[in-house]
């Protein structure tokens, strides 16, 4: 088994630096053929997300497609999957960013009543206590 950093998934879904995204997805399609899984860590979603939006403008809709084809692809095994199933369906349906949602989920997990934040974008979401005004 081998984990995949940002840039390796970045280069393999976008296609757009033709020598690396050959090499990704040569090594991707070779794990694949061999029936070994790549793992993803959270943060490599997270920091996908990143990147969609910030350096090549894709909308929030486009995002939320890659990243629901990386969370279904059966290869990719995705660090503690049910929580970042659960944050990825309140990024989809509401507002804040992808990790602000993980890590709301998270705490929650961990036994937090809620998480403290200054994010106005969480506000009404019951996961977060807004702080200040």
């Amino acid at each position: 088994m081998k984990g995949l950093d940002t840039n390796v998934l970045v280069r393999y879904l976008t296609q757009d630096d033709p020598a690396q995204a050959e090499t990704a997805t040569r090594a991707i399609e070779n794990a694949a053929e061999s029936g070994d899984k790549l793992v993803i860590q959270p943060v490599v979603l997270f920091e996908r997300v990143r990147v969609l939006d910030s350096a090549y403008g894709f909308k929030k809709d486009a995002i939320v497609a890659t990243i629901e084809r990386i969370l279904r692809t059966a290869q990719f095994q995705v660090a503690d999957k049910d929580i970042v199933w659960q944050a990825f369906t309140d990024y989809r349906a509401g507002t804040g960013d992808f990790s602000d949602h993980y890590i709301g989920r998270a705490n929650a997990r961990d036994g937090a009543e809620t998480t403290l934040t200054f994010d106005k974008s969480l506000r009404g979401d019951t996961r977060f206590e807004m702080l200040g005004a």
